[in-house]
């Protein structure tokens, strides 16, 4: 039950009870963190930073390891290469360098895709089984961490910063269209939407969808400016 390959034992159900459980103390420790922002200190918490960034590498290896044990592992699906995988690998990297360019992008492409997988997670497996926490943790993980560089380190981002999460998008498109096609994949959801709902249906039918993901990232991205960034302050220097 926790690490088999058959989730037809513990089906996940979107909005069942464990879902809602999940959501909540994402929820409850979101805002926590922001009511207390400006009380708890930051300094010498590397040991804790990089505690986080091994715990999320952990996942990342052991997700990887279930797979092939269980002889799912698979090219077409398995490569580390979707936007939830990048963010972690992001995260990752802004937990144990703290450089400001990488959290430009991973605050506005993190979160942008971590909050859909939390609200309407693409998921097989439900509690307990080890998927259901690597899933969430590693989603949740990624906005926890961006907004507690924002909070408590006090990293910021700007309009350039937009900017700079749009190219890394669109600089990293072709490349995972063409692996797409080569190994007959589905990584960003290029070519097929998900199975089970999510909100890649409100955006039309194949291939519009893609320019509507595209869009709506955008609108996102100022959204998430408009609420965040502290207009009056410069970018942190790395």
């Amino acid at each position: 039950m926790w690490f088999g390959g058959d989730a037809s034992r513990i089906p996940f159900t979107m909005f069942s009870e464990n879902h809602w459980i999940v959501i909540s103390i994402f929820l409850f420790v979101l805002v926590a963190m922001y009511l207390l922002r400006n009380k708890l200190s930051t300094r010498d918490n590397r040991r804790f930073e990089i505690g986080l960034a091994l715990s999320l590498l952990f996942f990342e290896i052991a997700f990887q390891l279930w797979i092939i044990i269980t002889g799912k592992w698979d090219v077409s699906f398995a490569l580390p290469l979707d936007l939830s995988s990048i963010s972690v690998m992001l995260v990752i990297i802004l937990l144990l360098t703290s450089r400001h360019s990488v959290f430009e992008v991973v605050f506005l492409v993190g979160i942008a895709g971590a909050l859909q997988a939390v609200f309407t997670p693409v998921l097989s497996f439900d509690f307990p089984h080890f998927r259901f926490f690597h899933f969430f943790y590693s989603h949740i993980l990624v906005i926890w961490v961006v907004f507690y560089y924002r909070w408590y380190k006090g990293f910021n981002i700007t309009l350039v910063s937009i900017v700079k999460a749009i190219v890394f998008l669109n600089v990293l498109f072709p490349f995972i269209y063409a692996l797409n096609v080569i190994v007959d994949g589905n990584y960003w959801f290029l070519m097929r939407k998900p199975t089970g709902g999510s909100l890649l249906d409100f955006l039309g039918p194949h291939p519009w969808y893609i320019i509507g993901m595209e869009i709506t990232a955008i609108l996102f991205f100022f959204v998430l400016w408009l609420v965040f960034a502290d207009k009056g302050k410069s970018m942190k220097h790395e």
